[in-house]
């Protein structure tokens, strides 16, 4: 696997990876949020999909001309006559890269995607079974990837919530046993999939329909603000 981008050495770019090695826990829906986010703030984002399926990239096809750009690149696609870095290079005016990962990865592949990650969001449903995929997420990002705790990059987003199931105290339990935040908790809306059909983001919807929706954002977006990226990292520190 390709590292996903390199950084020049005055540049700031934010890089936030959107991890979760289980199919269905909403990956994409907060991949492409947080680009809509982004690009309604003026922040030129860049959007890498690395899942084959490319839900991220007909996100990025489906969006009108004269909406707040977002830069998208497969990155799952290999291009005749296009090296690997002038595929994954960035537009100069890009101040954050949004990752969207593919259901599944090993241990390199684990590494390589989170190496120089300013922000590690884990997406995941209330049940039995996807609390338990994503702690065992968790503790591959701390052993495999070498995430220490102490830098507090993880951080966990319960997604489709309807908050007085079982299952959801039990996701708040299981959190706090491996001491890593949940920093945002969004409820399961219609207003995900009707943004998503026109390529756009819950920020960019009528106020007045979305905003119990958008408000359960501002905690995540506050927790990403609080890990944006240093503007002297070199590529090499990336």
């Amino acid at each position: 696997m390709s590292r996903p981008f390199e950084r020049g050495a005055q540049s700031a770019v934010q890089k936030i990876v959107v991890l979760n090695p289980k199919g269905g826990s909403g990956k994409t829906t907060i991949a492409t949020n947080l680009a809509s986010y982004y690009a309604v703030h003026r922040q030129h984002p860049t959007l890498m999909d690395f899942d084959a399926q490319g839900s991220s990239m007909r996100w990025v096809q489906t969006r009108a001309a004269g909406l707040p750009p977002v830069h998208g690149i497969p990155v799952y696609e290999r291009l005749p006559n296009v090296t690997r870095s002038f595929q994954l290079r960035l537009p100069p005016q890009c101040r954050c890269v949004i990752v969207d990962t593919p259901a599944a990865l090993d241990n390199h592949g684990l590494q390589d995607i989170t190496r120089g990650a300013d922000a590690i969001v884990v997406p995941v449903l209330p049940s039995d079974i996807d609390i338990h995929a994503a702690a065992r997420c968790i503790a591959d990002l701390l052993r495999v990837a070498k995430i220490r705790r102490s830098e507090n990059r993880i951080g966990v987003v319960a997604n489709r919530v309807q908050r007085r199931r079982r299952t959801y105290q039990a996701l708040i339990r299981s959190l706090e046993r491996l001491s890593i935040p949940m920093v945002a908790s969004l409820r399961d809306s219609h207003n995900y999939l009707r943004a998503s059909e026109c390529g756009l983001g819950i920020h960019e919807l009528d106020e007045t329909r979305a905003r119990v929706d958008i408000d359960q954002w501002v905690p995540l977006t506050r927790w990403l603000e609080a890990h944006a990226a240093q503007p002297m990292r070199t590529a090499a520190q990336a």
